[in-house]
């Protein structure tokens, strides 16, 4: 990883450190949470060493002296339900274990991730809503994205003995440059690829091929995630039927901001090599993420100043009822073009002001 910061450093880029957030003390690693694994990336973290929502927030909350925070598990949210008025929601219907059950509070937040809270909102609908919670506009479940994502492997001669490689990013090219006007992306690593993720990468080349022979071109591979901004589209959407079932509606946007950056980072790699005699770049596997890959989806209940073309207020409470909030990345108008965790993070912390404030 060194030679590789120290490569792009020459080439005149600024590679950063990527915000991993694990719990890691490398000047006490016998004592460290995190023991620098290779499955850190796209796996749970068994020994809790990763600031992810459980750990940070649900365990820590629950831990709390006095805490009055309940966490009530097995639950399937079936539906908001309103006042007569349809201005306020009066109770949260609820499957556990196949009885339903019915909560109150004053105030209610969804936060299901973008394609579930349109979900439940559009399944709650009733006379004062017939198109759904909150969906006057029109929008809830429109305007649907994800990252447009490319997972790269770059082979070459020498090994690549990293096991703890998610460690730099670059952000160069983030809001393009002198040959394309336009916001191309982020480069950062991923966790080290292995041969079964290789063969997943590209399987018609490699259905062939023994897993073993994959795991001995793995150990030669620098592994990249390229990430590009998704655009909202109206016509990007989830929509349910009368069951609940869900159904994404998307098109792919700003496909040439993404194969822009596979230029780059290729011409990158292959001009280092002829430099600084890193591993020879001559082979590289580009793998699009397809639809199934809905990790950083967003957008679905957008928030704005207009109710008539947004879900939410600016403080993610519904423009139509009093006491509906919606606090995930569902409120994003945009996506940009780095992971959503921490924006969603800080908004989360801005709204729950905003409710201890309303709250008194």
């Amino acid at each position: 990883m060194q030679q590789l910061v120290d490569g792009f450093k020459a080439a005149g880029l600024h590679p950063f450190h990527a915000p991993t957030g694990v719990n890691l003390d490398e000047a006490n690693l016998p004592f460290s949470a995190c023991v620098k694994c290779n499955r850190c990336d796209g796996f749970p973290c068994l020994l809790h060493a990763k600031g992810d929502a459980e750990v940070m927030g649900i365990r820590a909350g629950l831990g709390l002296a006095n805490s009055s925070l309940t966490l009530l598990t097995r639950c399937h949210v079936l539906k908001l339900i309103t006042n007569l008025a349809g201005d306020t929601i009066t109770e949260v219907l609820v499957d556990r274990d196949g009885e339903k059950l019915k909560f109150t509070g004053d105030i209610v937040v969804v936060s299901c991730g973008a394609a579930n809270s349109a979900r439940l909102l559009l399944m709650s609908a009733n006379d004062k809503h017939p198109n759904g919670l909150a969906n006057r506009s029109d929008q809830v479940g429109r305007n649907y994205m994800y990252h447009n994502c490319k997972a790269v492997v770059a082979l070459g001669r020498e090994p690549n003995d990293t096991i703890f490689q998610k460690t730099i990013a670059v952000n160069d090219w983030y809001f393009g440059d002198n040959n394309f006007d336009f916001p191309i992306g982020n480069i950062q690593m991923t966790g080290k690829t292995n041969g079964a993720m290789m063969k997943g990468y590209k399987p018609k080349l490699t259905a062939l091929a023994p897993t073993w022979s994959m795991d001995k071109l793995a150990e030669r591979s620098l592994d990249f995630w390229l990430q590009t901004e998704d655009l909202p589209r109206p016509d990007n959407r989830v929509t349910v039927d009368s069951s609940g079932q869900i159904t994404l509606s998307y098109l792919p946007t700003n496909d040439r901001a993404s194969n822009e950056l596979m230029v780059r980072l290729e011409r990158l790699l292959d001009k280092m090599y002829q430099q600084d005699h890193l591993a020879e770049r001559q082979i590289y596997f580009a793998s699009d993420m397809a639809i199934a890959a809905v990790g950083h989806q967003a957008g679905t209940c957008r928030f704005g100043t207009n109710p008539e073309d947004s879900v939410l207020d600016l403080n993610c409470k519904a423009h139509d009822l009093d006491n509906l909030y919606v606090v995930d990345t569902s409120f994003f108008p945009s996506i940009g073009a780095v992971n959503p965790s921490l924006t969603a993070i800080a908004n989360a912390i801005r709204v729950s002001e905003h409710l201890v404030e309303r709250l008194g």
